[in-house]
């Protein structure tokens, strides 16, 4: 009766939390735990381990969408990629603050924000549970340099006790990519002229060779294209699409 009583418990404990506004996906690390990868909009994301709370990039406003925290416990960790105002949003990081928060980002924002810890890259460090590496991430096509210039922006590799992500930034299919592996996840930028154009994208992929591709950070791009290439070419690539990442 009190094994029966406990199974009931736990079965409405489960029905009763609040179900996530925004889609979820989960991935497992080698150990067996989960890692919950949360898309919010465009460049924002969140993933949480073990009960560890990160945000990405997160901003209140894209267009003229605002964009709901409440739903989110305060952060452990929040990582800017660079200073533009659909990555940094110093009312965001305010609201997803507390105290022993640890905010990471590049020089350039921490300039502007005017707080949190300045890593360029190339940087490691550990945070809790999770390792991170900042990670180049820049415009390469002639006429785009200047939208992000190389040597200034961050992107991120997230180490959950094996499992690695990659959340790139702004960044075209640039050669150092090809040091970055082994890569579990993927999220990839993918809005053109800023970022990288679907065929970028594909080739990014097939260099990364990702377990599973998310691209993000989407605008107007056709996502659909990204998923076919690789689905024609045989490429073993999970290629997951979320419209809430335009």
């Amino acid at each position: 009766m009190t094994r029966l009583l406990t199974v009931l418990l736990a079965a409405a404990a489960v029905s009763c939390a609040p179900k996530s506004p925004y889609p979820v996906a989960q991935f497992t690390t080698p150990a067996g735990a989960q890692v919950e990868a949360s898309m919010i909009s465009h460049g924002s994301i969140a993933l949480k381990y073990k009960g560890f709370q990160i945000q990405v990039d997160p901003v209140s406003k894209m267009g003229q969408t605002e964009i709901d925290y409440s739903f989110f416990p305060k952060a452990d960790l929040i990582l800017i990629t660079h200073d533009h105002g659909d990555h940094l949003d110093p009312a965001a990081i305010e609201l997803l603050s507390k105290d022993g928060t640890r905010i990471l980002l590049n020089p350039a924002s921490r300039e502007k924000l005017g707080r949190g810890e300045a890593v360029s890259n190339g940087d490691t460090l550990r945070v809790g549970p999770v390792g991170v590496i900042a990670v180049p991430a820049y415009n390469i096509t002639e006429g785009r340099e200047q939208f992000h210039p190389k040597g200034k922006n961050n992107g991120y590799i997230l180490d959950f006790d094996g499992l690695r992500v990659y959340v790139s930034g702004d960044t075209e299919d640039i050669d150092e990519m090809a040091s970055f592996g082994p890569v579990d996840v993927a999220f990839l930028s993918a809005n053109q002229p800023y970022t990288m154009t679907t065929t970028q994208c594909v080739e990014a992929a097939m260099v990364l060779q990702p377990k599973t591709l998310i691209p993000y950070h989407l605008s107007d791009t056709d996502m659909q294209e990204i998923k076919n290439v690789l689905d024609s070419n045989d490429s073993g690539i999970e290629v997951l699409l979320y419209e809430e990442l335009r």
